[in-house]
């Protein structure tokens, strides 16, 4: 065997000398592919919290694989340890560092880092998905989502359904910006039925957003006080709301894409909110050779809803709500008139 593998070595020895005095050219090639590997766009997605099953944050990998893909760019995806702001600065720096051509961020973790890192790095453009800053340099682009839409179609579903008058929410942490899906899910559900009483609770804690176990007893609370219906707006700990949901037999909603599959017969819909599609139509106009801009996405840019209204299938979505065409017909309404002007809801991230 020994004295096999010498030969064979010794033919791909003369080979290559051979091809080498032919003036083949199979040296250019590595050379072009690493010339086009230089030239191509780096992009890097820093999350504020490791992804796991947060559905919100998972969005931005599929936008960054979409984006990676229609740009030919390379992408890599820094997760960050919550809540340690040390962990987020240094993702970002190491972004910036390695040469990034777009550094996008999901969250209002990063606002005071953008704000410090992006005057340091005008050749790096920033994208900011779900929050802006105050007086963004001018490669800082913010995409924010107008979130109190959708909720308030959600609380129009569970106001026009509840059996017992009581329905309610729950939010990751008791922040201004969560308040664009608790109050706007109580305003929605007063609208269609004034006599419904509305309650909110905040799961809290070290990890509010991927922490299911405290998720489900704020939703078994709620069940206790007979809340038949619960919009669960707390990421990761939504699976726990559906647990609960499935103890108790009441109605869940989902947030961010559709949730219905997790629990069948008790998630009765979702606010969808499409990041993905977001950072695709923001790298876009990066690339584009805009910067500085600040885009806004709700109901009408198609974005945001409701899986019955904005849903790829409604009709396979497992959403109980398939089962009340009245009532997708009263929220389909409630939609054309917010996108038409004629129904403007108040921000409550910024309510006085």
């Amino acid at each position: 065997m020994k004295s096999v593998r010498i030969t064979l070595m010794f033919v791909l020895m003369l080979s290559v000398l051979a091809l080498a005095a032919c003036g083949a050219p199979a040296a250019e090639e590595p050379a072009e592919e690493e010339a086009m590997a230089e030239d191509a766009p780096l992009f890097y997605y820093v999350s504020p919290n490791p992804i796991g099953v947060n559905e919100f944050l998972k969005m931005g990998v599929t936008g960054l694989e979409l984006v990676s893909e229609t740009y030919g760019a390379e992408s890599y995806v820094l997760e960050s340890e919550f809540g340690d702001p040390t962990s987020w600065e240094e993702n970002v720096r190491a972004a910036v560092n390695d040469g990034a051509t777009i550094v996008m961020v999901l969250g209002f973790e990063f606002n005071d880092i953008i704000a410090e890192v992006a005057p340091e790095a005008p050749d790096v453009q920033f994208l900011i998905v779900d929050q802006c800053i105050d007086d963004p340099p001018a490669n800082v682009s913010c995409a924010v989502f107008r979130e109190y839409e959708g909720s308030y179609l959600i609380g129009a579903v569970a106001g026009s359904l509840t059996e017992t008058n009581k329905v309610g929410a729950i939010g990751a942490m008791d922040i201004p910006f969560l308040h664009r899906y608790t109050d706007a899910f109580a305003e929605g559900a007063l609208a269609v039925n004034p006599d419904v009483e509305v309650s909110t609770l905040w799961v809290g804690g070290d990890n509010p957003f991927a922490d299911p176990v405290r998720a489900k007893e704020q939703a078994l609370a709620l069940a206790s006080d007979g809340v038949d219906h619960v919009y669960a707006a707390t990421a990761g700990g939504n699976f726990g709301v559906f647990e609960a949901a499935e103890e108790e037999e009441f109605f869940a909603y989902g947030v961010d894409v559709n949730q219905c599959p997790d629990a069948p017969g008790f998630v009765m819909e979702n606010m969808i909110k499409r990041v993905d599609l977001a950072i695709v139509d923001a790298v876009g106009q990066i690339m584009d050779g805009e910067s500085g801009f600040f885009n806004t996405y709700g109901v009408a840019e198609g974005t945001m809803g409701l899986v019955s209204l904005v849903g790829e299938d409604p009709a396979n979505s497992e959403c109980v709500l398939q089962e009340y065409p009245d009532v997708i017909e009263t929220v389909q309404n409630l939609q054309q008139q917010i996108i038409d002007g004629e129904l403007v809801i108040a921000d409550p991230m910024f309510a006085e």
